[in-house]
């Protein structure tokens, strides 16, 4: 049995290896991504999505703990829309479709340097039902959702940006 468990662990390990892949946040909560991360404050977003993925955010960066001051700072810009997917016969909505995009900077605050101008976005498709408090509900669900989704996004992408900058740095 162990030396089954030993056989399968280096026929998985090899290929890894040779293909260049490394974990992102190797170190753990001192690595210089985790560190990175936690340097990034967050202004306020404006509306119930913003407050929404700038929890998302902040839940998210703020795992290394206080690094004890501000790096860099992550200027978020979010688009909310509700789009009808589905018409009856009767010209009442079937379905609803919500889509949230941000457009966002990741700024040193040192240099004043824009180190990443991205976007991300999701989208959710919502049924409308006849009960009007159960769509609005769903709605309500589906934001908190793409508010979570979008964060997750951003935060991989801000995270990225991050290691590879610490890497040109280390050269």
């Amino acid at each position: 049995m162990l030396l089954r468990s030993l056989f399968i662990a280096l026929a998985l390990g090899l290929p890894l290896s040779g293909c260049g892949l490394q974990p992102l946040y190797s170190g753990g909560a001192s690595s210089g991504v985790a560190q990175g991360l936690a340097a990034i404050d967050v202004p306020a977003i404006p509306g119930r999505d913003g407050w929404l993925v700038r929890n998302a955010l902040q839940e998210r960066l703020g795992a290394a703990g206080d690094v004890g001051g501000y790096r860099y700072r992550l200027d978020v810009r979010l688009d909310d829309a509700l789009e009808a997917l589905g018409v009856l016969n009767d010209d009442t909505i079937s379905r609803e479709l919500r889509i949230l995009r941000s457009r966002y900077q990741l700024v040193d605050l040192t240099t004043g340097e824009i180190l990443l101008d991205a976007t991300a976005g999701s989208d959710a498709g919502i049924d409308v039902v006849s009960s009007e408090y159960a769509t609005i509900a769903a709605e309500q669900r589906a934001l908190e959702n793409l508010a979570q989704e979008v964060a997750s996004r951003m935060v991989t992408q801000v995270a990225l940006t991050l290691r590879e900058r610490e890497r040109a740095s280390a050269q």
